[in-house]
C-alpha cells in the first residue's frame, strides 16, 4: 500500500485514507461466534471486490474529505470500476492505472 501512496503523491494526488479489508476476524462480543471466519475460503465480491459495509465506509470518507479519486491495491475489472463509482461517487482506479 505504500508504494501505491507513493505513486499518487508522485503523480500530485494526496492520500486521504486507507481501507483493508480483512476477513476471518469478526466474532461476536464474546468472541466464539463464526463471523467472518466462515467467509474466509469465499471468493470476494465480484461486483465491488469488498463488502457493502466496508465500501460504504469508504465512500462515507471520501465524501468527507471530497476525494475526487479513490485507487484500490487489486485490480479492477471494468464492471467492478463501473458500480464502484457510482456507489462511491467518484472516479475510481487500481494501482495498475497509476
Amino acid at each position: 500500500m505504500d508504494a501505491v501512496a507513493e505513486s499518487v503523491i508522485r503523480l500530485g494526488g494526496r492520500v486521504t485514507g486507507r481501507f483493508v479489508q480483512r476477513r476471518g476476524n469478526s466474532g461476536n462480543k464474546k468472541g466464539n461466534a463464526p463471523g467472518g471466519r466462515r467467509n474466509t475460503d469465499r471468493p470476494y465480491s465480484r461486483r465491488t471486490l469488498m463488502s457493502t459495509g466496508k465500501i460504504r465506509e469508504i465512500a462515507k470518507a471520501r465524501a468527507q474529505h471530497q476525494a475526487e479519486a479513490v485507487v484500490f491495491y487489486n485490480e479492477l475489472t471494468d464492471h467492478q470500476r463501473i458500480v464502484l463509482a457510482e456507489i462511491i461517487g467518484c472516479a475510481v482506479f487500481s494501482r495498475h492505472d497509476l
